[in-house]
């Protein structure tokens, strides 16, 4: 089901005004990303960066077109892993959030 434009802005309009919204959003990217459902992760950072620092300029912090970046978080892209975790520490640095992994056993 393909999400509406208003529920986009209103999830827009969120993130920017709410760090600990900023924070889950990017929490549940991860975590989506690390229980290997990639495309709710790439959804949930899809939505992070037009939130937060929008496309354009991610791709200017990165020195990639930006283009590649929607590409790379489309439903079918797959960023390397490099383009991956660039993208994410440009999301920490812009989104003002720190993200941290701890371990659970079993």
């Amino acid at each position: 089901m393909a999400l509406t434009r208003e529920f986009k802005e209103t999830v827009a309009a969120r993130a920017q005004q709410d760090p600990r919204f900023r924070e889950a959003l990017f929490t549940e990217a991860i975590n989506a990303y690390l229980a290997g459902e990639t495309a709710a992760g790439k959804a949930i950072l899809r939505d992070l960066v037009n939130a937060t620092v929008g496309f354009e300029a991610l791709a200017t912090m990165l020195k990639k077109p930006s283009k590649s970046l929607h590409r790379m978080l489309a439903p079918r892209g797959n960023p390397s892993t490099e383009n991956f975790f660039s993208i994410v520490n440009a999301l920490q640095k812009k989104a003002h959030v720190k993200l941290r992994v701890t371990a659970k056993a079993g």
